[in-house]
């Protein structure tokens, strides 16, 4: 069982702005040992099936780098299915979250790297990407190639799963390992949900052990969101 923070209560977290300068959106996400650097480019065209709506598109890449758990990961130039899976999770998310026709016909590329693994990759990759697609957005503001920020809420994801009969939020590696029960859940910044994920990994779960769930993660993704506004300075 947890001693180091109530079951509630998420780790530290640590959203740093700017942190390469090669790209318009750059943010390194801390959730306790778990680090994600994401950042974001711009392609001037969108996918073939687009170009006639004249609307924006974003995609997104997700890859765990060769030094980010205690067994090396190998590169690799093929995606395997968790990945595909991650990568599309990350897109749907932000997409939630953007008025993809005021972006114009571009492209916003989000690459999330893991540079350290302790759990909640993925969704620490959700909440920190959309700090980074705000500051991209910005930098075309500033560039003359937007009027206004296409986004229009926050979005952000927490995992959430049962331990020893327990619910808890924002799973460890040793906990999310462990747990019976393992979740996901993506939220916008006005409460509603983008995605919810959920698996029994043992004993199936009860409707009300899963209200509690989701309980837990709206707690933590509404405080989540609270670190993104700070980290914009809003």
């Amino acid at each position: 069982m947890r001693t180091d923070r109530r079951a509630d209560e998420l780790r530290p977290v640590e959203i740093e702005r700017g942190y390469t300068e090669m790209t318009p959106g750059s943010v390194l996400i801390k959730m306790g040992r778990t680090r994600v650097l994401c950042t974001v480019s711009f392609d001037e065209d969108v996918p073939p099936w687009m170009r006639e709506s004249q609307e924006g598109w974003i995609t997104a890449e997700y890859s765990m780098l060769p030094g980010s758990s205690p067994e090396r990961v190998r590169r690799s130039s093929i995606s395997g299915g968790r990945t595909k899976e991650i990568q599309r999770l990350i897109g749907r998310a932000l997409r939630a979250a953007v008025d993809l026709a005021a972006m114009g016909p571009c492209t916003a590329r989000v690459d999330c790297d893991v540079l350290q693994a302790d759990g909640g990759t993925r969704t620490a990759a959700i909440t920190g990407a959309w700090v980074a697609l705000a500051d991209a957005f910005a930098a075309r503001i500033a560039e003359g190639k937007l009027e206004r920020s296409p986004i229009v809420d926050h979005v952000a994801a927490v995992s959430v799963g049962i331990v020893e009969g327990t619910e808890l939020l924002d799973l460890e590696y040793v906990e999310d390992v462990a747990a019976d029960v393992d979740a996901n859940l993506v939220m916008t910044g006005s409460g509603r949900f983008v995605e919810v994920q959920g698996t029994a990994e043992g004993e199936p779960f009860t409707r009300e052990q899963l209200d509690v769930l989701i309980d837990l993660g709206a707690k933590g993704i509404a405080e989540l969101v609270v670190a993104q506004r700070e980290a914009l300075g809003e």
